[in-house]
């Protein structure tokens, strides 16, 4: 693993240990060359997978930008960062568990959502906004007078 500090081509694993949720390998690293400690972090890939967008474009799925995304609609949300790691692992297992390698942008979203409406209901329509690309005022009315069950905190708004 090539160090981050001086780009050195080797460095020494220290410790090794799985994460919380066993769904990956942190590993604490030494540079020889400059001294410099790091952490990593592998995790399993079962297969290669390519989004295929809207417009018919495909890209390589990035486990970052899902996260990223996720980050996004719970900012500011009283959501533990493990919650939301919970919640990225599962999509992407849930992925790689379709044996397919080109999976639709709609099923990625529709995953992330079913997960966000259990998660947090303002990061649910927060994301919802953004995925269902809402326009007016009158879109979040309707989509949120659409949710059954789900109160969101007084104060609270998306």
């Amino acid at each position: 693993m090539r160090c981050p500090f001086c780009g050195n081509d080797d460095s020494q694993v220290k410790d090794s240990r799985p994460t919380e949720d066993g769904s990956a390998i942190r590993r604490r690293r030494q540079c020889p060359a400059c001294g410099g400690r790091f952490t990593t972090f592998e995790r399993i890939q079962l297969r290669e997978l390519s989004i295929v967008k809207k417009s018919g474009k495909r890209e390589v799925f990035e486990r970052d930008k899902l996260a990223r995304s996720i980050e996004i609609a719970c900012r500011k949300r009283p959501i533990a960062p493990e919650r939301i790691e919970r919640l990225v692992n599962g999509v992407v297992r849930r992925l790689e568990s379709l044996g397919e390698s080109e999976i639709d942008a709609g099923i990625v979203g529709e995953m992330v959502m079913e997960g966000l409406q259990a998660l947090d209901p303002v990061a649910y329509i927060r994301f919802a906004s953004v995925y269902r690309d809402f326009r007016e005022a009158r879109d979040f009315e309707t989509f949120v007078g659409g949710l059954s069950g789900v109160t969101l905190p007084p104060g609270d708004a998306a």
